[in-house]
């Protein structure tokens, strides 16, 4: 079954995939930006679109043993982040349902103002472009969010 990507308004600030530009989180969703990934800093989300997720694992993570999915982009399947299935700690249980992203596989996109994005962070320095589109991707739900 063939599903729309999902495409988050033009005039919010967004997140997208640095692989293939597929919208991936709105800022009024971003939690936190003091994570730290496999592969440098990473952010924390509430709501993500256009991924889907592997199976839960468990991992021993900075802050403890977690149940974790990584996460992949819907449209060009490369690996993102993880979402947090299941914290250990009662300190952690925030988390839980929430999803990480690595700056490395994200970029700003769309309403941000150029002075205000992060200089330093890699995948940050990148411009928007002028124009985004619609594309047809191959999932089983609208929006691709983690189903289990």
């Amino acid at each position: 079954m063939k599903t729309f990507q999902a495409y988050l308004t033009k005039s919010l600030k967004v997140y997208s995939c640095i692989h293939c530009r597929a919208h991936l989180a709105v800022h009024d969703d971003l939690i936190s930006k003091s994570f730290q990934g496999s592969q440098g800093r990473a952010y924390l989300f509430n709501n993500v679109v256009n991924v889907s997720c592997g199976v839960a694992e468990e991992r021993v993570l900075l802050t403890g043993l977690h149940a974790v999915a990584d996460i992949y982009c819907g449209c060009c399947k490369k690996t993102l982040g993880w979402k947090y299935e299941h914290a250990y700690e009662s300190s952690q249980k925030y988390k839980e349902g929430k999803y990480v992203i690595e700056l490395t596989h994200m970029i700003k996109d769309n309403g941000w103002d150029v002075i205000a994005a992060d200089p330093g962070s890699r995948g940050f320095d990148r411009s928007p472009s002028s124009s985004s589109s619609v594309v047809v991707v191959v999932g089983r739900q609208a929006g691709m969010n983690c189903v289990h």
